[in-house]
């Protein structure tokens, strides 16, 4: 079935949307640590989105779309395709509005994020060997059911509610000079540069995708939607198609896009876990370990690093120790 796409979100959508969000979510911490100071050169502020109530930045585009959702679309319920973090998204903004949602999975999803979404009363479909076997299948229901199928990045909904995570940013710290931000479809990168480019245009915004799932990086970097192998131990980017819309916005307005390998997610991940004493899923570590991939380009500048989420699963976290002892 074709997704569903419109016109990019601009900032008044988003201000929109953070007045929607507000009796349900506020705003997340921005923390600066001097360890990560110390390591990378610059001065470093993380953005907790491991702080939201699902544990990920997405919930914040599943509250603004449901909350906007016709009567006619509530009775018929929503359904959508996720590894985990967008569909918590979808079933904790359906929990709150009263709307069913159905939630499909790759059979060897997060089983962290599989619980959540489950607890929040969504039915959770397991399908196909990864993301996107369960996107088509997704799709395929919508299709029969009349559900209304809530794309993980053809939305301009979900990109406006995401991108207030980055209103919050600009208004903690206005002298943020660099934005940093893990993609897997791309709208938290889209979002992110949907506010920075309205605000200030100098804030500079990067993605940052693993090599081992670089769909998005490649069709960026191509001007054109391409697909690509997902291998990557990071299921929050671990997408083997780039999507329109949020392609279409980091086209015209990202600053650069970066790879850094599965490796280099690990090590950051255990770094952000140790330095910040905070729980972070591997995803949520891809911006700090594109800093510490090229500290030079980020020495003595105010940088802003958005940690994604933090649903890591038990065995993801004994990967990342797997020769410590008790």
């Amino acid at each position: 079935m074709a997704t569903r796409t419109s016109a990019p979100p601009d900032l008044a959508d988003v201000l929109a949307a953070r007045q929607r969000i507000a009796p349900y979510l506020g705003p997340t911490p921005l923390f600066r640590y001097p360890a990560l100071d110390a390591m990378t050169g610059a001065q470093v502020w993380v953005k907790h989105e491991n702080h939201q109530p699902v544990g990920a930045f997405k919930v914040r585009g599943g509250v603004n779309l449901v909350s906007r959702l016709a009567p006619d679309e509530r009775r018929r319920g929503v359904i959508a395709a996720s590894t985990g973090n967008h569909g918590q998204s979808v079933a904790y903004a359906a929990d709150l509005f009263g709307v069913r949602a159905i939630i499909c999975v790759p059979e060897q999803a997060n089983p962290v994020k599989i619980e959540s979404m489950q607890a929040l009363g969504a039915e959770v479909v397991f399908h196909g060997r990864d993301f996107d076997e369960a996107r088509e299948y997704c799709e395929k229901l919508a299709a029969e059911h009349q559900y209304r199928y809530i794309h993980s990045g053809n939305e301009p909904l979900l990109i406006a509610g995401v991108a207030t995570g980055t209103l919050e940013i600009l208004e903690a710290r206005p002298g943020t000079q660099v934005i940093v931000v893990p993609v897997g479809g791309g709208s938290g990168a889209a979002g992110a540069c949907v506010v920075a480019k309205a605000v200030r245009p100098s804030v500079e915004v990067i993605g940052v995708q693993s090599q081992a799932a670089p769909a998005a990086y490649r069709s960026w970097r191509a001007g054109s939607l391409l697909e690509d192998t997902t291998s990557t131990f990071a299921e929050g980017l671990a997408s083997r198609t780039a999507f329109e819309l949020p392609q279409q916005i980091l086209r015209e307005l990202l600053d650069d896009f970066v790879l850094v390998s599965d490796e280099a997610l690990k090590a950051a991940t255990r770094l952000m876990i140790e330095k910040t004493r905070n729980l972070v899923e591997p995803a949520g570590a891809a911006a700090l370990a594109a800093v510490l991939d090229a500290p030079e380009r980020y020495a003595g500048r105010e940088v802003a690093i958005v940690c994604s989420g933090g649903n890591i699963n038990p065995a993801q976290l004994l990967e990342l120790w797997p020769h410590e002892t008790p």
